[in-house]
C-alpha cells in the first residue's frame, strides 16, 4: 500500500544574502488533500512553491515527492515526475483558441519533437473535451483565449496543467481578481480535482480558503506559525495577531 504522504518538506531553508525567506520549514501533504498556505506578505509562501517546483534551490533541507528527492532535480524533471505549477498571472497563448492551448499542453505536444509531429487523434480530442468540460469552457473551445474573462483564463491555465495529469497541483492565488460567481465555481473545480490528486494553494481570500481547505498552514517570516483546520486557525491568537487581525 502506498504511503498516504505525497509530499514531505523537512527542515527546508533558503537564504538570500543572509535573509532566510524560508526558515526550517516542515510540511506534509497527503494524497487527495487540499492544503492552503496563508500568511502576510513576505511570509515565504510563493518561495515555498518556487522551491518545490525547482525554480529556486534550497540552501538546506529536503523535499520528497513520492519519496523522490526534488531538491537536486531540474524544473522540467520535476514536472515529468507529476508536479504542476500555476503562477499568479495566467500564462496562456492568447492568440490561440482554448482547444489549441489544451492541445499544446498535452504531454506528447510539449517536447520539441512532439510539437513538430503533433497531430490530433481521437484520444487527444476526447481528452481536450473532458478537460474543457471540467473547467467550464466546453462551449468555448473555438474561442480565442485572449477573449476569455480573467476568471476563464485562470480556469484555462488550470486545464493546461490538468491535461498533463499531475499528482500534485500547486496554485498561487487562483481566485485573485475573480468575481464572486467565478470564485464559487473555482472552489467547486478544486474540490473535484482533489478527488484524485493533491492540491497546494496559496490564497488570501479567507472565505475561499474556508470553502476548499482540508487543512491550513500559516507561515510567518519563513517559519511555520500554525497548522490545522480553518476553524481552529481562525481562533489562534498568534495567527490573529500577525495576520488575520490585519
Amino acid at each position: 500500500m502506498s504511503s498516504p504522504i505525497l509530499l514531505a518538506v523537512e527542515d527546508l531553508t533558503v537564504s538570500f544574502d543572509g535573509f532566510k525567506a524560508v526558515d526550517g520549514l516542515s510540511l506534509y501533504l497527503e494524497r487527495n488533500e487540499v492544503r492552503v498556505v496563508i500568511g502576510p506578505n513576505g511570509a515565504g509562501k510563493t518561495t515555498l512553491l518556487d522551491l518545490i517546483c525547482g525554480k529556486t534551490r534550497a540552501t538546506d533541507g529536503s523535499i520528497k515527492f513520492k519519496d523522490l528527492e526534488l531538491t537536486k532535480m531540474a524544473e522540467h524533471q520535476i514536472v515529468h515526475k507529476g508536479v504542476g505549477r500555476k503562477f499568479q498571472t495566467p500564462s496562456i497563448y492568447e492568440n490561440l483558441t482554448v482547444a489549441q492551448n489544451l492541445e499544446l499542453s498535452y504531454p506528447s505536444g510539449r517536447t520539441v519533437f512532439g510539437s513538430l509531429f503533433f497531430r490530433r487523434t481521437p484520444k487527444i480530442n476526447q481528452r481536450v473535451r473532458e478537460i474543457a468540460e471540467q473547467i467550464y469552457l466546453a462551449d468555448d473551445l473555438d474561442k480565442s483565449a485572449g477573449l476569455l474573462s480573467h476568471g476563464q483564463k485562470q480556469w484555462l491555465e488550470i486545464g493546461m496543467l490538468l491535461i498533463q495529469d499531475p499528482e500534485l497541483l500547486m496554485l498561487d492565488e487562483p481566485v485573485a481578481g475573480m468575481s464572486v460567481v467565478e470564485r464559487e465555481r473555482t472552489a467547486g473545480l478544486l474540490k473535484e480535482i482533489s478527488q484524485n490528486r493533491s492540491v497546494l494553494v496559496i490564497e488570501h481570500d479567507m472565505d475561499f480558503v474556508k470553502d476548499i481547505a482540508h487543512k491550513v498552514t500559516v507561515l510567518h517570516q519563513g517559519k511555520l506559525l500554525a497548522e490545522g483546520k480553518m476553524d481552529d486557525i481562525q481562533k489562534n491568537e498568534r495567527v490573529i495577531e500577525v495576520y488575520l487581525g490585519h
